[in-house]
C-alpha cells in the first residue's frame, strides 16, 4: 500500500477452528446429562451407558467415509455437511424427553457428524495453518490446533449443559440449545475460510507413482507401530472420567450430581488444553516423548481413579479427572503431530480419520467397565486399565528407541 507496513496474514485456521469446537461440544453435552436421564426419564445405567457408546458406532463410519471423501471432494463441503448433520442430531436429542426412542438415532447421528467433522476439519485446519494459507512454524503446531479447538468444545459443552440442566426449565431440551447456536456461528465463521485440499474438488487424485506408493506403505507401517497403540488411550481417559467416575463417587452429592458431572467434563479436557505448551516442549526433545508421558499420565490417573472409587471420594475423583485430562491432551497432541508428519498431502484427511477412529474406540471403555463389574469391582478394573496403559508405554518406548537407533 506504499506505507511499508506488512499486511498480517489472514487467520483462516481460526475461522475454521470453530467447527471442531462444535464437534467437541456435541459429543460432550450428552455426557453431562447422563444423571438427568437416569433420574428424570428412569433410564437404567446400562441404557445410558449404551447411549453413550452408540455415539462411537456412528462416529466410525463418519470418520472412515469423511476422511477419504474430504481428500477427493475437498474439505469445505464435507465439513458443512457434517455440521448440518450434527445440528440435526441435537434436534433429535431434544425430542428425547417426549419420546425416548429418538435418543438412539440422535446419538448415532451425533457420531456420524462428529466423525466427518474430525477427519475433514482436522485436515482443513492443519492446511489452513500452513503455507500458503497460514504461517505455522512447523506441521506439528499446525496439526495440534485442531486438538485444542476440540478440547475447548469438550470442556465448555459439558459444563454448559450441566449448569442448564441444574437450574433451567426443561433441562433435557434447553441444555441442547447452545450447541445449535454454536453450530450456526461455526458455519458463518467457516464460510470465510477457503478450500485447502491439494486435490481438485470433485475429482479423485491421480494414481500415485511407484515411489509415492512405497512412501505410503512406509507411512502406514510407522502409523501402525507408533501411533495406533496410543490412539485408543486418547479417549479412554476422558470417557472414564465423564461416564464412569461420577456414578462411583457422587452418592453423597444429593441434588448436585449433574453439576458435579459437568465440572468433571470441563476439568478433564481443560487439563488437556493446559498441557499443550508442555506437549510442544516434549515433541521438540524426542519423537515419542509426548506419547510416552501422556500414557504415564493416563496410568497415574487410573490409579487415582481407583482410589477415588474405593473410598467414594468426589474430590479425589476430580484430581483423577485432571490427571486423565492431561494424559488425553498429551496423547492427542502426539497422535496429530505424528499423522501430520507421516501423511502425504493428498492422504492427510484419510490418515487423520484412521487416527480418530482408533482414538474414539476409547469411548467404549465405560461400557466395557460396566460389563466387567459383574465379576470385578470398579477399583480393580481401573487398576487393570492402568497396567494396560503402562504396557502400551513400554511397547511404544521400545519401538521408538529401536527406530531412533536404526536411523
Amino acid at each position: 500500500m506504499g506505507s511499508g507496513t506488512p499486511v498480517p496474514a489472514p487467520r483462516y485456521w481460526l475461522s475454521a477452528g470453530w467447527v471442531m469446537a462444535a464437534s467437541g461440544w456435541s459429543a460432550n453435552q450428552f455426557s453431562a446429562l447422563l444423571g438427568s436421564y437416569r433420574s428424570e426419564l428412569g433410564l437404567t445405567t446400562a441404557t445410558t451407558t449404551a447411549l453413550f457408546g452408540i455415539y462411537v458406532l456412528g462416529l466410525i463410519p463418519g470418520l472412515l467415509l469423511g476422511g477419504p471423501l474430504a481428500d477427493r471432494r475437498g474439505r469445505r463441503p464435507i465439513v458443512f455437511l457434517a455440521l448440518g448433520s450434527s445440528a440435526l442430531a441435537t434436534c433429535l436429542l431434544m425430542i428425547g424427553p417426549a419420546a425416548s426412542a429418538f435418543l438412539w438415532p440422535g446419538r448415532f447421528l451425533t457420531g456420524i457428524g462428529a466423525g466427518a467433522l474430525l477427519s475433514a476439519g482436522s485436515a482443513w485446519i492443519k492446511e489452513l495453518s500452513s503455507p500458503p494459507h497460514g504461517t505455522a512454524p512447523n506441521p506439528g503446531v499446525a496439526a495440534r490446533r485442531s486438538g485444542l479447538f476440540l478440547s475447548a468444545g469438550f470442556a465448555t459443552g459439558g459444563l454448559a449443559a450441566s449448569l442448564i440442566a441444574q437450574w433451567a426449565p426443561h433441562p433435557m431440551v434447553t441444555a441442547y440449545i447452545p450447541h445449535l447456536i454454536l453450530s450456526a456461528i461455526a458455519a458463518l465463521s467457516a464460510a470465510r475460510a477457503p478450500e485447502s485440499s491439494p486435490a481438485h474438488p470433485g475429482k479423485a487424485s491421480a494414481a500415485p507413482a511407484p515411489g509415492a506408493r512405497r512412501e505410503q506403505r512406509a507411512s502406514a507401517a510407522e502409523f501402525r507401530r507408533l501411533v495406533a497403540p496410543v490412539a485408543p488411550w486418547v479417549f479412554v481417559a476422558p470417557a472414564v472420567a465423564f461416564a464412569t467416575l461420577p456414578g462411583l463417587v457422587d452418592a453423597d452429592l444429593e441434588g448436585w450430581q449433574t453439576v458435579y458431572a459437568g465440572v468433571i467434563t470441563a476439568v478433564t479436557p481443560g487439563a488437556g488444553i493446559i498441557v499443550a505448551p508442555f506437549a510442544r516442549s516434549l515433541a521438540a526433545r524426542h519423537r515419542i516423548a509426548t506419547g510416552a508421558i501422556g500414557l504415564a499420565a493416563v496410568a497415574l490417573g487410573m490409579l487415582i481413579a481407583a482410589l477415588a472409587a474405593a473410598q467414594a471420594q468426589p474430590v479425589v475423583a476430580l484430581i483423577a479427572s485432571m490427571v486423565l485430562g492431561a494424559g488425553y491432551g498429551l496423547c492427542v497432541a502426539y497422535g496429530l503431530t505424528e499423522v501430520a508428519a507421516l501423511a502425504p498431502a493428498h492422504r492427510l484427511a484419510r490418515l487423520t480419520s484412521y487416527f480418530w477412529t482408533l482414538a474414539y474406540l476409547g469411548f467404549l471403555a465405560p461400557y466395557v467397565i460396566t460389563l466387567c463389574t459383574g465379576f470385578l469391582s470398579p477399583p480393580i478394573i481401573l487398576v487393570g486399565a492402568a497396567v494396560l496403559a503402562v504396557i502400551t508405554l513400554v511397547v511404544i518406548a521400545y519401538r521408538g528407541t529401536r527406530q531412533a537407533h536404526a536411523h
